[in-house]
């Protein structure tokens, strides 16, 4: 069995694969003052859950967008789980050529969709990643990620609307009942959901022009389900793409 595990500044993503099998997930949030030791027993009570011996894995492959908590994760791993994480990073194996400027640069989460994307789908496509940020990342036909367009997560953008807007409050993102709310949580969710919307609908026809008519749009992270309910620009909704990409980068590297 192999332990997947995606450190996010929201979330911590963690899948258990069975080869190609994604037999069991999980989503947890990132706790920034959480401890290697705190790290390494949450990873052994998810196991247990699972029904699976630290002894049972047959390795961890590892992606961080979190300096300071891929460290601490990858201590973890290494005393509780006895394994040393192939940590996503400069010189590992992906398939994907990386044509940024600083290819450095490209959070290891990016380069793990584009993997996935590469490896499950083909090129041309549009990868869309709604997270703490949203961001789309262009892959070519040939499997070169070119780079893409970042901008703040629909949750990042709610939060600032909360913290720096005195009369507007804190919500949970749905769907209202229509585009014009008649109060103000629904004025809220119309503007953050239908808006954010629009965007990825304009940004994918952007990105068509200079991909193609034939590119693929796959979406992925927490939100991507409630955004592809209200557009047809989403042609797969891949909510652990990020795993497969840590699984396929896991096997190109043992192989």
């Amino acid at each position: 069995m192999l332990l997947t595990i995606d450190i996010g500044n929201t979330n911590l993503t963690i899948g258990l694969y069975e080869g190609d099998d994604l037999r069991h997930h999980w989503r947890l949030a990132t706790d920034h003052a959480r401890m290697p030791d705190e790290y390494g027993l949450q990873l052994l009570g998810l196991l247990a859950h699972a029904g699976l011996p630290a002894s049972g894995l047959t390795g961890i492959s590892l992606a961080s967008v979190v300096p300071p908590l891929t460290g601490r994760v990858t201590q973890a791993c290494r005393e509780y789980l006895k394994q040393d994480p192939l940590v996503v990073d400069t010189g590992v194996k992906t398939g994907i050529r990386i044509r940024y400027e600083d290819p450095k640069a490209v959070g290891a989460d990016r380069v793990c969709d584009a993997v996935a994307v590469m490896k499950m789908h083909g090129g041309p496509a549009c990868i869309i990643d709604f997270g703490t940020a949203t961001t789309f990342n262009a892959l070519t036909k040939d499997g070169d990620y070119l780079g893409g367009a970042i901008t703040a997560g629909i949750n990042l953008a709610a939060e600032a609307l909360f913290t720096r807007a005195a009369k507007l409050p804190g919500i949970d993102l749905q769907r209202p009942p229509s585009v014009i709310g008649r109060n103000t949580v629904h004025a809220m969710q119309s503007g953050l959901l239908f808006g954010y919307v629009s965007m990825v609908e304009g940004m994918v026809e952007r990105f068509r022009k200079e991909l193609g008519p034939q590119m693929k749009v796959i979406a992925t992270g927490g939100l991507a389900e409630i955004v592809s309910k209200e557009t047809d620009m989403i042609d797969v909704l891949a909510p652990w793409l990020t795993l497969d990409g840590l699984r396929i980068i896991w096997q190109l590297n043992h192989t």
